[in-house]
Formats: C-alpha cells, sequence, structure tokens
C-alpha cells in the first residue's frame, strides 16, 4: 500500500503558473511509473503528464511545452511545473502510481485558471 498526498493547487489567473507535488508515502523508487492525471467537470479523468521510473516522459498534447513532470527521490516527491495556463487547464488533478500493476490515486487538488 502507498498513500500519495497532492498539494499546491489554487486560483490564478491565465497565464500564471503553479506548482503541484505529490508526496509518497514510501520511496517513489518502488514505482514503475508515476503520472498526474486531471478531471474537468463533466469530462472524464485524462493524463496529463507521467514519468516512467526509467525516466522516459509522456506528455498529453495539452501540456506538451507548457507542464513539466519531475521527482525528487529524497523527498519521495513528484512534481508537476505547469506554466502559462490557460482556463481550460481548470480540473481536479490527481496523483497516480503504478507499482508492479496495482495502481494508487491521492485524493486530488483542484487547480481553478480565470481568464
Amino acid at each position: 500500500q502507498v498513500q500519495l498526498v497532492e498539494s499546491g493547487g489554487g486560483l490564478v489567473q491565465a497565464g500564471e503558473s503553479l506548482r503541484l507535488s505529490c508526496k509518497a508515502s514510501r520511496s517513489i523508487l518502488s514505482f514503475n511509473v508515476v503520472g498526474w492525471y486531471r478531471q474537468a467537470p463533466g469530462k472524464q479523468r485524462e493524463l496529463v503528464a507521467s514519468r516512467s521510473s526509467g525516466g522516459r516522459t509522456n506528455y498529453a498534447d495539452s501540456a506538451t511545452g507548457r507542464f513539466t513532470i519531475s521527482r525528487d527521490i529524497a523527498k519521495d516527491t513528484v512534481t508537476l511545473q505547469m506554466n502559462s495556463l490557460k482556463p481550460e487547464d481548470t480540473a481536479v488533478y490527481y496523483c497516480n502510481a503504478n507499482i508492479i500493476g496495482n495502481n494508487y490515486w491521492g485524493q486530488g487538488t483542484q487547480v481553478t485558471v480565470s481568464s
């Protein structure tokens, strides 16, 4: 089992930045894949960015060039740096960890971008 706790969400204006953090209850070195997903009202949850244990990253088209996923092994934390935010980025953002086929989710953090 692993617990994931997100933080860093909030209300910002279009063009501003936010940095989301996901703190894990155990070493993230054991995670096969870590990722950030988001879910806007009335929409399905979608992948925003992911990082494999080997360092390969994957971004949604909407996030490419604006968002960066990274990890801090010493702090067991995965971060999502979001720049040039747009109103359409408004959603609840969830941290996800895949460990040997098992998926774990955080409780989510709200990001709201005003125009």
